[in-house]
Order: C-alpha cells, then structure tokens, then sequence
C-alpha cells in the first residue's frame, strides 16, 4: 500500500487514516455497550478482528521467528489484550468523547515508558511538556467530575491505563519487531490473543443472550466493524507507521484522534464544557512539546 509515495507522505498518510479509524471507535464501543456487557464487547472485538486477519495474513505467521515471539505475546497483551477490555469497562461509566480526551497522554506515557525502560533520551522541554500534560489531564478529570455528578470519574483511570499499554506496544514494536512485516505482526498479535478473548467471551454467557433483540443485533453489528476495522486493519497499519516513524511521532495520532471522536459524540449528544475543552488543549500543548525532536542530554 502507498508503495510510490515518499516515507514521509506515508507517515502523514497514516496519521490521518488512523485518527478517522481509532477516532470511530469510540462511538462504536459505545453502541456496542448498549446491547452487550463490556467482556463481551472486548471478546467479540478481538474474535473478530482475529477471524478477518486469519483470512488475509494467516500465512505470514511463518516469517515470525521464534526468537521474536516473546516480544509478540508481551506486546499482545500489554498493548491490545487487556487495553481492549480496559477501554470498553471504562466506557460503560466514561462518554465517548471523555474517553477519547484521556487518551491523548498515549505519547506522555510513551516518553515516559521509553525513558524507563527503553534508554530513550528527551530535552528539558520534553520534560516540562510531560508535566503540563498531566496537569491538563487532572484538570479535565476534575472538570468532568464537577460538571456531571452522574458520572463515575473513578473509571477514567481504565482509560488511563489503556495509555500505559499503547505506550509499551510502540515501544516494543519500534525496537524489537520492525524487522518483521506489519501483517506478520499483527496476525501474532491477534491469534495470541484471540484463545482467552474466546474463554471470557463463553463465561460471560454470551450464548444466553437473546439474538432476536434488535439492540443486541445491532450492538453485534457495531462491535464487527469495530473489530475488523479498528483492530485488524488499524492495527496492521499502525505497524507500518511505527516501522517509518518514531515511537514518539506515531503515538501522535491522538492529536487527531479525539477530533473525530467528539465529533461522533456530539451527533450522539454528548456535551463537552469549554473548561474540558482548555484542559483538552493544555494535554495537547504538552504533547506537541513532548513530541519536539529530541537532543540526547
């Protein structure tokens, strides 16, 4: 794909296709939650985007050598398995649009994963940028706790935690798996996966469920086009991202992100005050000093 356009072009390209892609999925979760528990959201995500990447990329599980599998399971689980399940938990308490805010710490948490565990070096401004993204992040939180009582703010911290794992998945991509196609890596990452996703999607008495209700087939509906394009495509794209850009640039695609998520929140009827909005530009200030080329210190 893009094969004629210059690395460059590509990273911009796959910057904006994977905002309109993760920024829909969101909104997708959502409609998803409202026939089906979160366990069942997650699982079926998963079972799904596990089935369309069997299809198409089964065959590039041969170019995995085994030396890389230990990196392709941790990744699996740090960055898809449980963030996953994280995010739709998070979202039965946390509207669309929030949660979509939240993750734009992603490349805060990638700088800070990089340093600890990865030798990653950063400025002083990349420090100071990490520090007012955070700030910006606890004034939303605090913001959205104040401006609806209904809402259960304790949960923003699953969403949170979905940060920390994308933020060692493009880590352990970028130095342990760029030797690897994209394809190949994403189909270990789903088949990984996809045997537990199937254990908790059958505990959670999913065959119970009453498939003639129209928001249970509806929701089922949502969570396919979540899984298809939102794990298997987005995720073999992020792939190729990663493998041209940097840790830090790559995790940039929440910059974009929540643009088209609180755009699919608003026709839903989700309302954002404008002191949530500050916060949300104060996070993405930081995140722009965080992403500024880095000077070895």
């Amino acid at each position: 794909m893009f094969g004629s356009i210059s690395d460059n072009s590509k990273k911009w390209l796959y910057l904006a296709i994977l905002s309109v892609i993760w920024g829909s999925s969101f909104i997708l979760i959502k409609k998803g939650l409202i026939g089906l528990s979160s366990y069942q959201v997650a699982s079926l995500r998963i079972i799904f985007a596990a089935s369309a990447i069997f299809v198409y990329s089964y065959n590039s599980l041969k170019k995995i050598p085994k030396k890389s599998w230990k990196w392709i399971l941790l990744t699996a689980y740090a960055g898809t398995f449980f963030p996953v399940y994280l995010i739709s938990y998070g979202q039965t308490e946390i509207e669309s649009g929030l949660a979509s805010i939240i993750t734009t710490i992603t490349p805060i948490n990638t700088l800070i994963v990089g340093i600890i565990f990865f030798g990653l070096t950063f400025t002083k401004k990349q420090l100071l940028g990490l520090l007012i993204g955070l700030g910006g992040a606890i004034l939303l939180i605090y913001e959205a706790s104040e401006a609806d009582f209904n809402l259960n703010i304790y949960y923003s911290f699953f969403i949170y935690m979905t940060t920390v794992g994308y933020a060692a998945s493009v880590n352990l991509i970028k130095n342990y798996l760029t030797e690897i196609s994209p394809e190949a890596v994403t189909a270990g990452i789903f088949i990984s996966i996809s045997p537990p996703a199937l254990i908790v999607l059958l505990l959670s008495d999913f065959s119970s469920l009453n498939f003639q209700d129209p928001s249970i087939l509806n929701s089922i509906i949502f969570v396919f086009v979540l899984g298809v394009f939102s794990s298997a495509i987005a995720q073999t794209l992020f792939n190729k991202f990663v493998k041209i850009a940097s840790p830090l640039f790559a995790s940039a695609v929440t910059y974009t992100m929540p643009i088209v998520a609180i755009f699919w929140a608003i026709i839903d009827g989700e309302t954002l005050t404008l002191m949530q909005f500050f916060a949300t530009a104060i996070i993405l200030v930081g995140v722009y000093m965080v992403n500024k080329k880095k000077k070895s210190n």
